[in-house]
């Protein structure tokens, strides 16, 4: 898979070449610009939500607004890994648009509140593949099928019925025209989830002519989950049948496990709208949210605003590149790091805590759904640049979440704990947030919740404490586990050190470095070791079994490089520069067979490199730490070009719920947090020809990339706000405080830009 190159821009002296460059990089969208009166072209015909839905990308299909507690879907019939959305590419069936949906995870859930429109006779399940007989399920084509930020379509083939959906934040809106002659129905069916989610309870009952209520329980990845809803029809119902499963019942309301029901519409052919509001509290908050969402009928509008939503945060950055599919990639990119977190209070700002307790009235906005292994590393420092509103919200939510549960959230699904992933990813997101200055929540809170979360003695905590280190046989996944604890753990050391707490900040520091205890010098990688004196064996540093050995999702090549936060301890351990350069060379070429049962995971695969997957996201800027930054270009700049795409399979691995993501946004801006809580963003190698990235406060950073093509992808020479700038890094600082950044590229590494020891990257805060 590849890109087109960047366009090249003409030869001529310096500011002849900028201005060439730039008007050839605003050609892209001025014809359009001109038809609309304005000056800037509209971003959102950029975004192409089929990106990411084959291959392994499980990305959500479907209708949502930025961090919206709706995501308003199809589901196909087919069922497995590749299916955790519940959408992809390569299906053609289709068994109803859920209200809820996951992008990009490797497990599948939610998938609420099921709905199918439908005509004839009816048969109360959803069918079996190749028998349309079986069941209610339709075919479609990608031909007769529409998807933008905010919208989106498709035919149903068996019942030549037009669907349509778009979105408020916690309201799903349905628009479906039925063929003229047909009796419009519609299947509400409690049943149907995704993936592991299976139904516990559920419930049905007319409330009126044009108004239907219910609840969905559920147990899956999330362990006790309950969605409420209400469903506003626009035209009357002439019948509402109810049924436990293909059982019918008596009247209009059910309580059964497996409650269903078929709707019929009063009149034939036709548009019906279905607004369906959800909730986490009650069907009356579903219903109060309809009213204070969407309290009209003017479908076309919603979808306008929805577009508008998108529009406003995609403005945020704005690139300029000749290339089309560059520009469809980056403002994909941006649109799925906007999926999740997702809102998870009722616009009253009613909400279910982790406790199962109703908390009324927050005054923030609580979120949920935190892939926080995937997200704590570019994802959320991400948001601390561009949704700086958001991040009070975000800690506030993990603030709450830890004084009802006892501890910060490791991977938080719709008021559920799942303990999904290994280490204590919330400890680095509040982390960063505190030491980037950021308000709105408690300080002195946030420490507690910080060191508290991690003097547990749960999840292998009990071994890091007394020994350094998680015997091999004692946990699973022992060397990932007690690695990203170190991460998290140096975290809470720098806090400690900007609030002057010198003996916490020792031994937070210490634990910090607990990653050198699994360094087996006679093999040179991170081992699982049994104790003081004795390594795990047999070891094999290429073999990955999946879920049954002591990394996550990965081997020893690729564990070696988990430390983001001392990459200079690292290279010490290592043996010095030279080793670790050499062996990091290596990563990239060698090949070995990582077994049968390896993890889908590891894919997007450059030697042992593995950009499918997150351990792997920094590796590439590990380079400039050693005083070469050139290399770090060569294998962003492949990277970049290879492993992501504007067809259906751009992605080389899960999304992970923004955070693959998050990598292409800063990559292709040309740079990249390595260390995801000291403030630091490591230079690569641009494939933008010129960015504005807009700041709180009303300040921009305009980012100028000189003399950029596919070939000219080494930086010789930097400038920040006009005066030169030698450093291979940029701080939060200064890139938040606006101005201008200007980087001139060239086809051949400098022998002098970010090479020196004082110019080079650093993991300590200063």
């Amino acid at each position: 898979m590849s890109h087109s190159p960047v366009g090249k821009c003409p030869n001529g002296k310096l500011a002849l070449r900028f201005f060439a460059c730039l008007l050839l990089s605003l050609s892209v969208g001025a014809a359009s610009a001109q038809r609309t009166g304005t000056t800037q072209a509209k971003l959102t015909k950029y975004v192409d939500p089929f990106i990411g839905t084959g291959f392994h990308g499980h990305v959500f299909m479907g209708a949502n607004v930025p961090f919206g507690a709706v995501q308003v879907g199809p589901a196909n019939l087919s069922q497995g890994w590749d299916w955790c959305s519940g959408y992809h590419y390569s299906d053609s069936t289709i068994i109803g648009f859920a209200q809820t949906h996951l992008s990009g995870t490797g497990i599948g859930d939610l998938g609420d509140i099921s709905v199918m429109p439908v005509t004839g006779n009816v048969k109360m399940v959803k069918g079996e593949a190749g028998k349309p007989a079986s069941g209610y399920y339709s075919s479609f084509s990608h031909e007769q099928e529409t998807a933008r930020a905010g919208y989106y379509s498709v035919q149903l083939l068996r019942y030549g019925i037009k669907a349509e959906l778009t979105a408020t934040e916690r309201v799903a809106f349905h628009q479906y025209t039925y063929p003229a002659g047909q009796a419009g129905k519609l299947v509400i069916d409690l049943k149907e989830g995704i993936g592991w989610d299976g139904v516990t309870e559920s419930y049905i009952r007319q409330v009126n002519a044009t108004t239907i209520s219910g609840y969905r329980y559920s147990k899956g990845w999330a362990e006790d989950q309950k969605i409420y809803f209400t469903m506003e029809f626009s035209r009357p119902v002439a019948g509402l049948v109810v049924y436990d499963s293909t059982a019918q019942k008596s009247g209009t309301e059910l309580k059964a496990k497996r409650a269903k029901g078929l709707v019929t519409f009063k009149g034939d052919g036709g548009v019906v709208q279905v607004k369906v509001g959800i909730s986490p509290v009650s069907m009356a908050n579903a219903a109060a949210n309809i009213k204070a969402e969407i309290p009209g009928w003017n479908f076309s509008q919603v979808v306008s605003a929805a577009d508008a939503k998108w529009e406003k945060e995609l403005q945020k950055i704005r690139i300029s590149s000749t290339d089309e599919a560059r520009l469809r990639t980056f403002y994909t990119a941006m649109y799925h790091t906007m999926t999740a977190p997702s809102v998870f209070n009722d616009h009253n700002g009613d909400y279910y805590g982790t406790d199962k307790k109703i908390y009324q009235k927050a005054g923030f906005t609580n979120y949920t759904t935190f892939s926080l292994w995937d997200t704590y590393r570019a994802a959320h420092p991400l948001m601390t640049v561009i949704h700086p509103e958001k991040v009070g919200d975000m800690v506030n939510t993990m603030l709450n979440i830890y004084k009802q549960q006892g501890k910060l959230p490791v991977w938080h699904l719709m008021g559920n704990e799942t303990n999904c992933m290994v280490g204590n990813p919330a400890i680095t997101v509040v982390a960063d947030a505190y030491l980037k200055g950021f308000g709105g929540f408690d300080k002195k809170l946030a420490y507690e919740a910080m060191t508290r979360t991690a003097m547990l003695d749960e999840r292998g905590l009990n071994f890091v404490k007394s020994k350094g280190y998680i015997p091999a046989d004692s946990t699973l996944e022992s060397v990932a586990k007690g690695m990203e604890y170190a991460i998290a753990d140096w975290a809470i050391s720098q806090v400690a050190k900007k609030e002057g707490k010198t003996e916490d900040y020792a031994y937070w520091l210490k634990r910090g470095r607990n990653y050198e205890n699994y360094f087996e010098k006679g093999s040179g990688y991170m081992r699982g070791r049994i104790n003081d004196n004795t390594w795990r064996t047999p070891f094999n540093p290429f073999e990955s079994i999946h879920g049954r050995n002591d990394y996550t999702e990965g081997n020893a090549w690729q564990y070696l490089w988990l430390v983001p936060q001392d990459v200079e301890g690292l290279i010490k351990l290592i043996g010095g520069e030279k080793r670790f350069v050499q062996k990091l060379d290596s990563l990239f070429i060698v090949q070995g067979d990582m077994g049968k049962e390896a993890s889908p995971d590891i894919s997007g695969l450059i030697g042992q490199y593995a950009h499918g997957n997150e351990p792997s996201h920094h590796i590439t800027y590990l380079y400039a730490y050693a005083g070469q930054p050139w290399k770090t270009a060569d294998q962003v700049r492949h990277v970049l070009d290879h492993l992501y795409t504007d067809k259906n399979d751009g992605l080389s691995g899960n999304e992970d719920v923004g955070q693959m993501s998050a990598w292409y946004i800063f990559s292709a801006l040309g740079f990249y947090p390595a260390n995801p809580a000291n403030g630091l963003y490591v230079f690569g190698s641009p494939v933008v020809d010129a960015a504005e990235i807009r700041l709180v406060g009303n300040k921009t950073m305009k980012l100028r990339v000189l003399n950029n093509s596919k070939e000219n992808r080494y930086i010789q020479s930097v400038k920040l706000n006009g005066k030169p700038y030698t450093k291979s890094y940029i701080s939060h600082k200064d890139l938040t405080a606006g101005g201008t950044l200007e980087l001139n590229m060239g086809a051949k590494p400098s022998e002098t830009w970010g090479t020196l020891a004082a110019d080079r990257p650093y993991s300590e805060i200063r």
